[in-house]
């Protein structure tokens, strides 16, 4: 089998199956583990996959820049953000995260709200401009500019400093086994110190976000309190994730 129909092959095998295994398909093309890595070591440099221990998975699309990610299940998004502000209660104290969904959120938390909002994106800060009653926090660092957020030292520090009622969360890979994963590593540690002040999180999921990893993990899926989808969320790839323990809410369900 020529290199290309192999990479072909596997990648097939990925969409198919939402994960991949070397040696299951070093035995099923009658090939060497070691030629099965270099082909995932390509495939993984192109772009195509992601890979873990012992295989590969489904690269998250959500690694796309944040014009380019606004264009990703742009509906689905706007479900999320609805039912996530209905779950912003008068009093409390969020946080929320940067990206495309958590803009929806803030974009429908209703004028009259009576709440404070942390948050380390000044897009989510700028939608929050007009609603009187809404107490912005802006956590500062360096613009990390690919999701629009601040990262570093000076927001780790801020954030410590903080006790939340819920943290709302945005990654790019929701995956049973890989966990909450980001694609940058900076990033990936500001999220983690996000959950850690908060009493409990709230992961924004858009289906191509759903069996798919990137490469900094933030945590095991079970360290959420909820994690919240789309109507057209597939239920074949919400199954494992309910297995591993995680609280599904849809965003047509009353959330």
């Amino acid at each position: 089998m020529l290199t290309r129909q192999r990479k072909q092959h596997i990648l097939s095998a990925l969409q198919r199956d939402g994960n991949v295994v070397a040696k299951a398909l070093s035995d099923e093309l009658g090939l060497s583990e070691d030629t099965i890595r270099r082909d995932l070591r390509e495939l993984a440099a192109e772009g195509l996959l992601q890979r873990v221990h012992g295989g590969a998975l489904p690269v998250a699309a959500a690694e796309a820049d944040f014009a380019g990610r606004q264009q990703l299940a742009s509906g689905e998004k706007v479900a999320i953000g609805r039912a996530a502000a209905r779950l912003v209660k008068p009093g409390q104290v969020v946080f929320i995260d940067g990206g495309t969904t958590a803009v929806q959120l803030a974009r429908h938390l209703p004028k009259n709200l009576q709440a404070t909002v942390v948050t380390h994106s000044p897009s989510v800060a700028v939608e929050l401009v007009s609603h009187a009653g809404i107490e912005v926090v802006l956590v500062g660092g360096r613009l990390f500019k690919h999701s629009m957020v601040a990262v570093g030292a000076a927001a780790m520090a801020a954030i410590a400093r903080i006790h939340a009622d819920t943290y709302f969360m945005g990654v790019t890979g929701v995956h049973a086994e890989a966990g909450l994963t980001t694609g940058d590593v900076e990033e990936a540690e500001i999220k983690r110190a996000l959950m850690a002040a908060a009493a409990e999180t709230v992961v924004l999921a858009s289906s191509e976000k759903l069996g798919a990893a990137s490469a900094w993990v933030v945590n095991p899926v079970a360290s959420t309190s909820h994690l919240l989808v789309s109507p057209e969320a597939p239920s074949k790839a919400l199954a494992p994730l309910r297995k591993a323990g995680v609280a599904i809410l849809r965003s047509d369900d009353g959330a």
